[in-house]
Protein backbone atom coordinates (compact mmCIF):
# COMPACT_ATOMS: atom_id res chain seq x y z
CA UNK A 1 0.00 0.00 0.00
CA UNK A 2 1.53 3.82 -0.13
CA UNK A 3 2.26 5.62 2.60
CA UNK A 4 -0.21 5.80 5.44
CA UNK A 5 -1.53 9.33 6.30
CA UNK A 6 -2.67 8.17 9.77
CA UNK A 7 -0.77 6.08 11.97
CA UNK A 8 -3.54 4.92 14.41
CA UNK A 9 -6.70 4.54 13.46
CA UNK A 10 -10.47 2.84 14.03
CA UNK A 11 -12.55 0.98 11.70
CA UNK A 12 -16.38 1.44 11.86
CA UNK A 13 -18.36 -1.92 10.35
CA UNK A 14 -21.45 -2.10 10.27
CA UNK A 15 -23.07 -5.41 10.51
CA UNK A 16 -24.82 -5.20 7.53
CA UNK A 17 -21.72 -5.04 5.63
CA UNK A 18 -20.35 -8.04 6.86
CA UNK A 19 -23.43 -9.96 5.04
CA UNK A 20 -21.84 -9.37 1.17
CA UNK A 21 -24.59 -10.78 -0.54
CA UNK A 22 -26.45 -12.47 1.80
CA UNK A 23 -29.45 -11.85 3.13
CA UNK A 24 -28.43 -12.64 6.88
CA UNK A 25 -25.42 -13.38 8.79
CA UNK A 26 -21.64 -13.42 7.47
CA UNK A 27 -20.34 -13.71 4.35
CA UNK A 28 -17.30 -15.39 4.08
CA UNK A 29 -15.35 -14.30 0.86
CA UNK A 30 -16.95 -10.77 2.64
CA UNK A 31 -14.90 -10.91 5.84
CA UNK A 32 -11.91 -13.12 4.31
CA UNK A 33 -11.27 -9.45 2.18
CA UNK A 34 -11.53 -7.26 5.39
CA UNK A 35 -9.43 -9.22 7.19
CA UNK A 36 -6.69 -9.54 3.93
CA UNK A 37 -6.97 -5.38 4.29
CA UNK A 38 -6.25 -4.75 7.74
CA UNK A 39 -3.51 -7.31 7.80
CA UNK A 40 -1.98 -4.76 4.55
CA UNK A 41 -2.58 -1.90 6.92
CA UNK A 42 -0.78 -3.66 9.75
CA UNK A 43 1.50 -4.53 7.48
CA UNK A 44 2.53 -0.81 6.69
CA UNK A 45 2.92 0.25 9.85
CA UNK A 46 -0.56 1.53 11.66
CA UNK A 47 -2.23 0.81 14.44
CA UNK A 48 -5.66 -0.59 13.99
CA UNK A 49 -8.39 -0.73 16.11
CA UNK A 50 -12.43 -2.14 15.11
CA UNK A 51 -15.40 -1.89 16.25
CA UNK A 52 -18.36 -4.07 14.69
CA UNK A 53 -21.89 -3.50 14.90
CA UNK A 54 -24.80 -6.48 14.66
CA UNK A 55 -27.16 -5.64 12.77
CA UNK A 56 -26.71 -8.33 10.44
CA UNK A 57 -28.41 -10.71 13.04
CA UNK A 58 -29.90 -8.20 15.68
CA UNK A 59 -31.60 -4.44 15.36
CA UNK A 60 -32.79 -3.93 18.92
CA UNK A 61 -34.78 -0.79 18.10
CA UNK A 62 -36.42 -2.86 15.65
CA UNK A 63 -37.26 -5.66 16.93
CA UNK A 64 -38.46 -4.14 20.43
CA UNK A 65 -41.48 -3.20 19.30
CA UNK A 66 -41.90 -5.72 16.60
CA UNK A 67 -41.85 -8.57 19.79
CA UNK A 68 -43.43 -6.32 22.40
CA UNK A 69 -40.03 -6.63 23.89
CA UNK A 70 -38.53 -3.83 27.04
CA UNK A 71 -36.30 -1.70 24.40
CA UNK A 72 -33.19 -2.22 26.73
CA UNK A 73 -33.32 -5.64 26.67
CA UNK A 74 -33.80 -5.85 22.87
CA UNK A 75 -30.53 -3.37 22.91
CA UNK A 76 -28.39 -5.47 25.19
CA UNK A 77 -29.39 -8.78 22.67
CA UNK A 78 -28.19 -6.36 19.83
CA UNK A 79 -24.79 -6.19 21.87
CA UNK A 80 -24.31 -9.82 22.08
CA UNK A 81 -24.71 -9.96 17.95
CA UNK A 82 -21.61 -7.65 18.04
CA UNK A 83 -19.94 -10.22 20.20
CA UNK A 84 -20.45 -12.89 17.20
CA UNK A 85 -19.72 -10.69 14.64
CA UNK A 86 -16.20 -9.86 16.54
CA UNK A 87 -15.31 -13.34 17.44
CA UNK A 88 -15.78 -13.99 13.67
CA UNK A 89 -13.41 -11.84 12.65
CA UNK A 90 -10.78 -12.21 15.06
CA UNK A 91 -10.80 -15.63 14.07
CA UNK A 92 -10.57 -14.64 10.33
CA UNK A 93 -7.46 -12.40 11.44
CA UNK A 94 -5.44 -14.90 13.43
CA UNK A 95 -6.08 -17.43 10.71
CA UNK A 96 -4.45 -14.95 7.78
CA UNK A 97 -1.43 -14.71 10.97
CA UNK A 98 -2.71 -11.17 12.40
CA UNK A 99 -2.63 -10.97 16.40
CA UNK A 100 -5.87 -9.67 17.59
CA UNK A 101 -7.82 -9.04 21.03
CA UNK A 102 -11.48 -8.83 21.29
CA UNK A 103 -12.04 -6.54 24.13
CA UNK A 104 -16.37 -6.58 24.80
CA UNK A 105 -18.27 -4.05 27.21
CA UNK A 106 -19.99 -6.83 28.71
CA UNK A 107 -18.23 -8.66 31.11
CA UNK A 108 -17.91 -12.40 29.29
CA UNK A 109 -14.40 -13.49 30.23
CA UNK A 110 -14.67 -16.98 28.74
CA UNK A 111 -14.40 -15.14 25.26
CA UNK A 112 -13.16 -11.99 25.59
CA UNK A 113 -11.09 -9.53 27.21
CA UNK A 114 -12.68 -6.87 29.08
CA UNK A 115 -12.46 -3.36 27.88
CA UNK A 116 -9.32 -2.36 29.72
CA UNK A 117 -8.32 1.11 28.09
CA UNK A 118 -5.26 1.17 28.51
CA UNK A 119 -4.72 -2.51 28.28
CA UNK A 120 -6.21 -1.67 24.63
CA UNK A 121 -3.44 0.97 23.86
CA UNK A 122 -0.79 -1.26 24.95
CA UNK A 123 -2.25 -4.05 22.38
CA UNK A 124 -2.10 -1.07 19.78
CA UNK A 125 1.55 -0.16 20.34
CA UNK A 126 2.26 -3.69 20.00
CA UNK A 127 1.00 -4.29 16.68
CA UNK A 128 -1.87 -5.94 17.69
CA UNK A 129 -5.64 -5.41 16.09
CA UNK A 130 -8.47 -4.39 18.84
CA UNK A 131 -11.71 -5.83 17.84
CA UNK A 132 -14.11 -4.14 20.46
CA UNK A 133 -17.27 -5.49 20.95
CA UNK A 134 -20.68 -5.09 22.91
CA UNK A 135 -20.75 -1.27 21.62
CA UNK A 136 -19.96 0.93 24.88
CA UNK A 137 -22.02 -1.84 27.39
CA UNK A 138 -25.14 0.67 27.99
CA UNK A 139 -28.59 0.28 25.89
CA UNK A 140 -29.71 3.12 23.67
CA UNK A 141 -26.81 4.16 22.76
CA UNK A 142 -25.63 2.76 19.12
CA UNK A 143 -22.54 1.11 17.70
CA UNK A 144 -21.44 4.25 16.23
CA UNK A 145 -20.95 6.27 19.78
CA UNK A 146 -19.21 3.04 20.88
CA UNK A 147 -16.64 3.76 17.43
CA UNK A 148 -16.51 7.35 18.68
CA UNK A 149 -15.88 6.88 22.40
CA UNK A 150 -13.64 4.06 21.80
CA UNK A 151 -11.25 6.48 18.96
CA UNK A 152 -11.36 9.45 21.29
CA UNK A 153 -10.51 7.20 24.76
CA UNK A 154 -7.31 5.39 22.65
CA UNK A 155 -6.47 8.19 20.75
CA UNK A 156 -6.95 7.15 17.44
CA UNK A 157 -5.94 10.23 13.89
CA UNK A 158 -9.19 9.05 12.24
CA UNK A 159 -12.47 7.39 12.26
CA UNK A 160 -12.68 5.14 9.32
CA UNK A 161 -16.86 4.71 8.63
CA UNK A 162 -17.17 2.29 6.51
CA UNK A 163 -20.50 2.04 4.86
CA UNK A 164 -22.47 -0.60 3.42
CA UNK A 165 -22.67 0.25 -0.42
CA UNK A 166 -22.65 4.09 0.11
CA UNK A 167 -19.33 6.10 -1.16
CA UNK A 168 -19.77 9.28 1.00
CA UNK A 169 -22.36 11.82 2.45
CA UNK A 170 -24.71 13.80 0.07
CA UNK A 171 -26.86 16.52 0.32
CA UNK A 172 -30.10 14.76 -0.31
CA UNK A 173 -30.50 11.04 -0.41
CA UNK A 174 -28.74 9.72 -3.61
CA UNK A 175 -30.96 6.84 -3.84
CA UNK A 176 -34.14 9.10 -4.55
CA UNK A 177 -32.59 12.35 -5.98
CA UNK A 178 -30.98 12.26 -8.57
CA UNK A 179 -29.97 15.82 -8.55
CA UNK A 180 -28.01 14.45 -5.20
CA UNK A 181 -24.26 15.94 -5.29
CA UNK A 182 -22.33 14.09 -2.81
CA UNK A 183 -19.70 16.03 -0.08
CA UNK A 184 -16.13 16.37 -0.51
CA UNK A 185 -15.44 17.74 2.65
CA UNK A 186 -18.49 18.40 5.46
CA UNK A 187 -18.25 20.26 8.99
CA UNK A 188 -19.50 18.58 11.95
CA UNK A 189 -22.13 21.70 12.20
CA UNK A 190 -23.29 21.23 8.56
CA UNK A 191 -23.83 17.33 8.92
CA UNK A 192 -25.55 18.00 12.67
CA UNK A 193 -27.66 20.44 11.68
CA UNK A 194 -29.20 19.00 8.10
CA UNK A 195 -29.04 15.39 9.87
CA UNK A 196 -26.81 14.04 7.29
CA UNK A 197 -26.79 10.46 8.30
CA UNK A 198 -23.43 10.48 8.54
CA UNK A 199 -23.84 8.86 12.38
CA UNK A 200 -26.08 9.13 15.05
CA UNK A 201 -25.94 12.76 16.53
CA UNK A 202 -24.71 11.47 20.12
CA UNK A 203 -21.54 10.17 18.24
CA UNK A 204 -21.11 12.84 16.15
CA UNK A 205 -21.19 15.37 18.87
CA UNK A 206 -18.23 13.61 20.34
CA UNK A 207 -16.13 13.59 17.52
CA UNK A 208 -17.25 17.30 17.39
CA UNK A 209 -15.75 18.16 20.81
CA UNK A 210 -12.73 16.06 20.57
CA UNK A 211 -11.79 17.06 17.16
CA UNK A 212 -12.21 13.34 15.74
CA UNK A 213 -12.30 14.07 11.83
CA UNK A 214 -14.51 11.44 9.88
CA UNK A 215 -13.69 9.46 7.02
CA UNK A 216 -16.65 8.30 5.49
CA UNK A 217 -16.41 5.71 2.55
CA UNK A 218 -17.60 2.49 0.64
CA UNK A 219 -16.63 -0.63 2.26
CA UNK A 220 -17.40 -2.36 -0.79
CA UNK A 221 -15.17 -0.34 -3.29
CA UNK A 222 -11.25 -2.03 -4.38
CA UNK A 223 -8.84 -1.67 -1.16
CA UNK A 224 -11.43 0.60 0.46
CA UNK A 225 -9.96 0.39 4.23
CA UNK A 226 -6.39 0.38 2.42
CA UNK A 227 -7.47 3.73 0.62
CA UNK A 228 -8.74 5.24 3.29
CA UNK A 229 -5.43 4.70 5.68
CA UNK A 230 -3.77 6.20 2.60
CA UNK A 231 -5.78 9.23 2.32
CA UNK A 232 -7.33 8.76 -0.59
CA UNK A 233 -10.92 6.89 0.14
CA UNK A 234 -12.62 8.88 -2.33
CA UNK A 235 -15.05 9.68 0.04
CA UNK A 236 -16.36 12.38 2.48
CA UNK A 237 -13.88 13.97 4.96
CA UNK A 238 -16.04 15.30 8.39
CA UNK A 239 -14.17 18.06 10.03
CA UNK A 240 -14.12 21.29 11.45
CA UNK A 241 -13.10 22.26 8.28
CA UNK A 242 -15.85 24.30 6.07
CA UNK A 243 -18.03 22.03 3.78
CA UNK A 244 -17.16 21.75 0.08
CA UNK A 245 -19.46 19.76 -3.02
CA UNK A 246 -17.60 18.01 -5.31
CA UNK A 247 -17.81 20.01 -8.24
CA UNK A 248 -17.65 23.15 -6.46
Amino acid sequence: MSEPRYRRVLVKLSGEALMGDEAFGIDSDTLAGISAQIKAVIGAGVQVAVVVGGGNFWRGGTVAPALGMETATAHYAGMLATVMNALALQDTLENSGVTVRTQSAINIQAVAEPYIRRRAIRHLEKGRVVIFAAGTGNPFMTTDTAAALRAIETGAEVLLMAKNGVDGVYDADPRSVRTARKYERLSYIEALSRRLGVMDSTALSLCMENDLPIEVFDLAAPDSIIQAVAGNSGGTHVSHRESVLLGE
